[in-house]
């Protein structure tokens, strides 16, 4: 028996801000400007207003997701360091308090950048998959950062701009009675040690990454379906990393899945969110329509560093 998965929740801070202004902000230059915009299909970005706080966008996120309900723990996969006053105990005591989790554990991933959501989702299926679980045992992930806080730190050079949401889903566990929206069918994650200097790195070292990073991404979605006991031309949907357009052509290229089976059309709308992105998309993709029972997807992320995680989920009937 699987793990499901909830239908996710997604909340975005209600402020939008053009990727072009934010990049004039950043210094950047006009050719790599109309990169973004023209090219990588990046047009407008969600960003915290004056007075908005991300930990309630993240508690937004969290409470759709739990409908009413509760979870026995709390998992929050996240790629910016935290301030230091976060740090301490009291931020994941104002969020389990402000969710009605005063008495669940919560322990937040970080480290392995926007690759964290989906490796939440992995460590959620092993902990309800574990000898001795309860069977309705539930487990939330959370995903959400603050690309706002600043401007230099939200655009990565030569790939996208990043900004504000979080993203909840809920896991259940194999045995549970609780009616799941996705069966879990499979996952895979990887590494590249080369790619440890993460923005610190080279030109180079940028330019290597990014000739191998796309093959890296198919190479983990390959594990990702032969772990579920399929091949990629069993998939029907990729529910992607939203960095940019340009590197989709390429995986469409090398992995032979159609361009129009990559779920993009989010991404003018809310270009990068970093960890949140492939749920973002499943959210988007589920509410659209465009899901259907019985379709399999491949859930992606990258983190810088470099990190890949992939999970294969199929929809269920409502």
């Amino acid at each position: 028996m699987s793990v499901g998965l909830s239908r996710v929740a997604v909340r975005l801070p209600s402020w939008v801000e053009p990727v072009d202004d934010i990049m004039v902000r950043a210094g950047r230059p006009p050719t790599e400007r109309k990169m973004f915009t023209k090219v990588y299909g990046l047009r407008d970005i969600p960003s915290l207003a004056p007075g908005e706080l991300m930990e309630d966008v993240l508690v937004e996120a969290g409470r759709a997701a739990l409908a009413g309900g509760t979870a026995d723990l709390v998992l929050y996969g996240h790629t910016m360091l935290m301030a230091e006053t976060d740090l301490c105990a009291e931020f994941p005591d104002r969020l389990r308090a402000k969710l009605g989790l005063s008495n669940s554990r919560f322990y937040g991933l970080s480290h392995i950048n926007c690759a964290s959501v989906l490796r939440c989702v992995e460590y959620a299926r092993r902990y309800l998959d574990r000898p001795g679980a309860d069977p309705e045992e539930r487990v939330l992930v959370l995903g959400g950062d603050q690309g706002s806080v600043g401007d230099d730190a939200r655009v990565i050079a030569g790939t996208t701009v990043s900004g504000d949401c979080a993203a909840g889903v809920i896991v259940h566990g194999p045995r549970s009675t609780e009616k799941a929206r996705y069966r879990y069918l499979g996952g895979a994650g990887g590494r590249d040690a080369r790619f440890h200097r993460n923005i610190r790195m080279t030109p180079e070292e940028n330019a290597l990454f990014a000739k191998v990073c796309s093959a890296q991404v198919v190479e983990t979605v390959e594990r990702a379906v032969a772990s579920a006991g399929m091949t990629l031309d069993q998939l029907d949907w990729v529910l992607p990393h939203l960095n940019n357009k340009m590197f989709w052509r390429t995986f469409s290229i090398q992995s032979g899945i159609p361009r129009d089976r990559i779920c993009l059309d989010l991404m003018p709308e809310t270009g990068h969110s970093f960890g949140a992105d492939a749920l973002m998309a499943t959210e988007h993709a589920d509410r659209t329509g465009r899901l259907r029972p019985g379709d399999r997807c491949a859930l992606i992320a990258i983190g810088q560093g470099a990190y890949f995680q992939a999970m294969i989920i199929e929809v269920l009937p409502d």
